[in-house]
């Protein structure tokens, strides 16, 4: 029996180009008790691997997050899979706003400590008791009120693209970092400020919320399915679009447009710029906003040592990365002093 994907990214491609039929990008989370996360896993794995879905799934004893592609043609036979499961039944599929045939090439689904990395070792809150759902409308409402603080959940790689109007946006590498500062920022505002949150899909803002009622907050809110919901919203009933920029996304697209507005800069020449990129450098792999003229001068790579690395044979490259501990800088998103205008 398969648990595991057995394709490499290439041979996927290839199979996605030959069937030639559209792929619905689309992700969902849910906070829910597993006895046996390692059973669950398994059992999803067998289902949606039948019915090629793709994506990166994390399954633990607090439920699932999911990001995944499936076939149009299935997302019926995908649905009804999902309503059949008591807890997942009629739960909220955030559907990308831009389709990408080939956002997933892999079908991952790891057993993990926590759906979302948080680094809390609390277990005295409970993450069912979560703040105030609102939807775009309210949101809209909620974020004009001069008694509301409207935070970003998000990293600053994320918020660095695109953000609703009159944000905190904290500068962190982590979720967990942004607990600590924002707790710390309005410790004397618990009982007189909304406190009104959102992130990409919803489900950081889930913990956040239940967490923040935990340690006092009175006037807790978070938007209802992030910003992919929000976004749709917008566009379905015609409301004012208070977000700018581009949406950051975790997958082979890295962001959906959600307004013309660029506010992020090339890190390489300062130049108007919200598109990230991977340094070319198979040894570095930095991500980073790169513009078209700075990808062609630097060969997509985000230093002088890294071009000259690439310009190198194959072997030679796999020579210099041997040994070194894996992706020095992978993980450090936009962080590097290579880049002069981050």
């Amino acid at each position: 029996m398969q648990l595991y994907n057995k394709l490499s990214s290439k041979e996927r491609e290839q199979l996605i180009e030959q069937a030639g039929e559209e792929r619905l990008t689309l992700s969902f989370y849910k906070y829910h008790q597993l006895k046996d996360p390692k059973t669950f896993r398994d059992d999803l794995f067998i289902n949606w691997n039948q019915l090629d879905v793709l994506g990166r799934i994390n399954v633990a004893h607090e439920g699932i997050n999911a990001q995944l592609s499936v076939p149009a043609k299935k997302f019926e036979k995908f649905k009804s899979f999902l309503d059949n499961i008591d807890f997942l039944k009629d739960v909220r599929l955030n559907i990308a706003i831009e389709h990408y045939d080939k956002a997933f090439l892999k079908l991952k689904i790891k057993v993990r400590p926590k759906i979302v990395h948080d680094g809390l070792n609390d277990s005295t809150f409970d993450v069912t008791n979560k703040g105030v759902h609102v939807d775009a409308m309210k949101f809209n409402e909620l974020i004009e009120d001069p008694n509301t603080v409207l935070v970003d959940m998000r990293n600053h790689y994320e918020s660095e693209i695109g953000h609703f109007k009159n944000a905190v946006t904290p500068d962190v590498d982590t979720f967990r970092q942004s607990l600590d500062i924002i707790e710390a920022d309005l410790k004397d505002h618990k009982e007189d400020k909304n406190l009104v949150m959102y992130c990409t899909g919803g489900i950081r803002c889930e913990k956040a919320s239940a967490y923040y009622k935990h340690k006092g907050f009175k006037k807790v809110y978070q938007l209802e399915g992030g910003i992919i919901e929000y976004a749709r919203q917008v566009k379905d009933q015609n409301l004012e679009n208070k977000f700018f920029g581009k949406n950051f996304v975790f997958d082979d697209r890295r962001s959906e447009k959600i307004s013309e507005d660029v506010i992020a800069q090339c890190h390489q020449c300062g130049k108007a710029c919200d598109t990230h990129v991977n340094c070319a450098n198979d040894g570095c792999h930095l991500l980073f906003i790169q513009c078209e003229d700075c990808a062609k001068k630097m060969d997509g790579c985000c230093s002088d040592k890294c071009q000259d690395i690439v310009h190198l044979p194959y072997e030679e490259q796999k020579r210099l990365r041997s040994g070194r501990p894996a992706g020095n800088k992978k993980f450090k998103k936009g962080r590097s002093p290579v880049l002069k205008f981050k």
